[in-house]
């Protein structure tokens, strides 16, 4: 069972960042990247791990919302484009693990530098 998941996951990852190149015309979208999808045992349930290119609170806020407001379009999409036999909720939450492996890159690269100033 745990690789169906994982083909579903992979599956409605691909779907996803097609549909949100695609369909999806909303300008603040432009920049989100699907990096992951968690479904749960049962694949009733979708979450959707995002990130985007720009860093400020504002565009976090407002992609979140328009990706909430998108989530009836993106389903129904998926719906057509999966053989599932119940599509799954969706739930969009931006992926913290870029910014965390950027914070740190910084962290090491100051210890190497404060180390080479020694």
């Amino acid at each position: 069972m745990k690789h169906r998941i994982g083909r579903v996951e992979q599956e409605i990852q691909k779907e996803v960042n097609d549909i949100l190149l695609k369909r999806v015309r909303d300008p603040r979208v432009q920049g989100v990247t699907v990096t992951g999808v968690e479904m749960t045992g049962d694949l009733q349930q979708a979450t959707i791990y995002y990130s985007i290119l720009s860093e400020k609170a504002s565009d976090v806020e407002k992609t979140q919302m328009v990706l909430d407001k998108a989530k009836g379009l993106i389903r129904g999409e998926l719906g057509s484009r999966l053989t599932l036999y119940k599509v799954p909720e969706l739930e969009f939450k931006q992926d913290q693990s870029i910014r965390y492996g950027e914070k740190i890159d910084k962290l090491i690269a100051k210890l190497h530098q404060d180390e080479q100033n020694r």
